[in-house]
């Protein structure tokens, strides 16, 4: 009898521990009012998701040997000058792994030309989308014409459901957040893009679970998020929207799949951020989509800033420009490395919405 009382009380003080545990995770998700008055005091996010136009993947503008703060700073200077706050930034493990202390300070550089620029920036961590591994070292050419044929998953296809390489992941994570825990030019920490891309469906919500986890234990003072980019709710999806301070989202459709989105995401009471759009000829253009967001006050981040060695300026599928030639009809991106705008009328736009308030 003793025995099974000993059992019992132990089965009951440890229901009680992780209860409150996990009770207290949860706590840790940012109440309305906190979000509510980050927004007021952020104001209006606009920007890009930035990669320098040298680099052609996020191992190429990390690493020491190619880390660029010349590139940085001229096109960072191109999205001040039309009157974006905000740019979104990928990182890559690998790049830390290789030198933690050198990877920091090479953030550091980049923060201080981004505030330098009046511009905030959004880290993010992981990624599901294009090629499934990756080296150190050289990173290879682009593929003449074809759309981000460089880009890198993060941690990788096999590695993002892989729970061995989890404690490494997760030492990464708590590292950056930590160190940057109050750093205010950080408007955003973005820890998982596109969790299930490339066919790897819920197999990357093991990881997605870990990851939030991992950053409610920091002591980080900025919000977190994880974009929803699936128009299905699914269990990554509902895991995002429940878990995110901020709820972030990508879509690359017309201004009527945009106010749809939107109008779906307001019911959850928090501040938005689009934090991928503008596909020219999928019918999302600063044109029709700019105005929409910011009437709506949702944070507009589109994708590509500098035409360069990302290759975004063709489709995603396209195969027809792999002689290198230049589409007629840019799929994003907004300058030539020179600094002139691929379209003067798209620019013009973007600093009325942006620069007047």
């Amino acid at each position: 009898m003793k025995l099974k009382f000993c059992i019992k009380f132990l089965w009951i003080a440890l229901l009680i521990f992780f209860g409150c545990k996990e009770s207290k995770r949860e706590s840790n998700r940012w109440t309305i009012e906190q979000v509510n008055h980050w927004s007021e005091t952020t104001g209006w996010l606009r920007g890009s998701d930035f990669i320098p136009s040298n680099a052609v993947n996020q191992l190429e503008m990390w690493q020491a040997e190619t880390f660029d703060t010349v590139t940085i700073d001229r096109e960072l200077g191109y999205a001040g000058s039309i009157g974006f706050n905000v740019m979104r930034v990928f990182l890559h493990h690998k790049a830390w792994e290789q030198d933690p202390e050198g990877f920091k300070s090479r953030m550091d550089k980049y923060l201080t030309i981004a505030s330098k620029h009046k511009i905030k920036t959004m880290f993010v961590f992981f990624d599901d989308c294009w090629n499934g591994t990756s080296k150190t070292g050289k990173q290879p050419d682009p593929k003449p014409g074809i759309h981000n044929s460089g880009w890198l998953q993060d941690p990788g296809q096999r590695e993002s459901a892989d729970t061995t390489v989890f404690p490494l992941l997760e030492k990464y994570v708590k590292d950056i957040m930590n160190h940057f825990a109050d750093d205010k030019r950080i408007v955003l920490w973005d820890l998982y893009n596109e969790p299930g891309n490339t066919n790897k469906a819920d197999s990357s919500l093991n990881l997605l679970k870990h990851v939030f986890s991992w950053a409610r234990e920091t002591n980080s003072t900025q919000p977190v998020t994880s974009g929803i980019w699936l128009t299905k709710l699914n269990l990554i999806s509902k895991f995002q929207i429940e878990n995110s301070d901020i709820i972030t989202y990508h879509n690359y459709g017309s201004d009527s799949s945009m106010k749809a989105t939107i109008d779906s995401l307001q019911k959850y009471h928090r501040p938005l951020v689009c934090s991928e759009y503008m596909a020219r000829p999928c019918g999302s253009t600063f044109k029709n989509i700019l105005p929409l967001l910011k009437k709506e006050n949702v944070g507009a981040i589109n994708w590509g800033l500098v035409k360069g060695k990302t290759n975004t300026i063709y489709s995603w599928n396209d195969t027809s420009h792999t002689d290198g030639s230049e589409p007629i009809l840019w799929h994003h991106d907004i300058f030539r490395q020179d600094g002139t705008p691929y379209l003067k009328e798209e620019t013009d736009l973007i600093r009325g919405y942006c620069l007047n308030k």
